[in-house]
């Protein structure tokens, strides 16, 4: 039998794999390019097509209290689960663009079986040892990618409730690191924790307020 295309009961696209035919199939996606403060996480999802996981969405369409559902569901049904991550630290480095690839070869490798071949959502793909395909709104239209933003989602929250652990002025917990009116008005006040992007504008313009004050 060779792999095949079939529409899943998510309403998304579904990839079959057959071992000895196509391979395994690894769907990619991430959490996190676009707030101020925080790390990049991707995730690396090979579904088992014998065990559907009945929800799998895109992760910006489902509920706090759906993604944490499914991630268990996830970890429990699927044939292999990979987390990547890449710091603060990394993110102003190299870039979140070239972070964000760092961190999905951190998650395909962290895969406990390797795949034949990898889609990933987006335009772009990371350097691999193996074929990958970049699918835009992949996230809304291959499982595998939209379990992916799920466990990269629910990973990242996690991250970040343990920032606002510890820098609980800062209310992390509520906009994750998101330049949200609060957020902003508190980096003002407060000023940059070690958790915040300094190559991001808003940051930079945080710190060179304070640095013309001092």
């Amino acid at each position: 039998m060779s792999a095949t295309r079939r529409v899943a009961r998510t309403s998304v696209q579904l990839e079959l794999w057959t071992p000895g035919a196509a391979g395994l199939v690894a769907g990619v996606d991430e959490a996190g390019r676009g707030p101020l403060a925080g790390p990049v996480v991707a995730a690396a999802v090979i579904l088992d097509e014998r065990r559907p996981i009945d929800g799998v969405a895109d992760s910006k369409a489902l509920t706090a209290l759906q993604r944490e559902r499914l991630f268990e569901r996830i970890h429990a049904d699927a044939v292999g689960v990979g987390v990547g991550v890449a710091t603060v630290e990394e993110i102003d480095r190299l870039n979140i663009l070239q972070a964000t690839l760092l961190a999905m070869q951190r998650a395909v490798t962290a895969l406990p079986c390797a795949p034949a071949r990898v889609r990933v959502d987006g335009n772009r793909v990371p350097h691999l040892p193996m074929p990958a395909e970049a699918v835009v709104r992949g996230d809304a239209t291959v499982a595998a990618i939209a379990a992916a933003s799920i466990v990269a989602k629910v990973t990242r929250d996690r991250l970040m409730d343990a920032l606002h652990a510890a820098y609980p002025q800062y209310g992390f917990d509520r906009h994750r690191g998101y330049g949200t009116a609060a957020h902003l008005a508190a980096l003002r006040r407060l000023g940059a924790t070690p958790a915040h992007r300094r190559s991001f504008a808003p940051v930079a313009r945080v710190l060179a307020a304070q640095e013309a004050v001092a």
